[in-house]
């Protein structure tokens, strides 16, 4: 009874198995192309490799958001592609959005983008700050504290002495 409630045509098909391990981006893969394809975007190509695409900063300070094709219009020059982008580097990338562009097209090797232009999404830097800074050893801290206690100001010497541990730290 409940097979006749399926609508005709419309059957369901079981997952295909891979019956191996696979990678994380291959797993999420399927799942982002939908989403992808509703912003625009024909494969996930120019977002996984936006680094190796655009010249720096923009490789940083920005990321496709969006790409739009002209509707109606045969022979159309280029789609445009929208970018969301850091604050600091909006009105550079306003001024290089042809060049951004041109890089785009040289990677796919064909006129894929024919103007950018800068979203009104907003744009937060992915670098990660270290949230825990390493102990460094006690031999190392008595060394630098031998070094600086010859300082007399007890401001400079506590600077000194940051310094110092911050350069350990660094070779760490």
């Amino acid at each position: 009874m409940a097979e006749k409630t399926k609508a005709k045509g419309k059957e369901e098909v079981p997952p295909k198995r891979l019956n191996r391990a696979v990678g994380a981006g291959e797993a999420l893969g399927k799942v982002l192309d939908p989403a992808l394809k509703k912003r625009g975007f024909a494969s996930r190509d120019i977002i996984t490799h936006w680094a190796a695409i655009v010249p720096a900063p923009y490789d940083r300070m920005a990321r496709p958001d969006k790409l739009t094709w002209p509707r109606g219009e045969k022979g159309a020059e280029g789609a445009v592609l929208h970018l969301s982008c850091h604050p600091g580097h909006s009105l550079a990338l306003a001024h290089e959005g042809q060049k951004v562009a041109a890089a785009v097209n040289r990677y796919f090797g064909y006129f894929l983008v024919g103007q950018v232009r800068l979203s009104a999404t907003p744009f937060e830097l992915s670098e990660k700050v270290p949230e825990t800074v390493p102990a460094l050893p006690e031999v190392t801290r008595a060394r630098i504290g031998r070094t600086v206690d010859r300082v007399q100001d007890p401001g400079v010497r506590e600077a000194l002495r940051e310094l110092g541990q911050a350069m350990a730290r660094k070779k760490l």
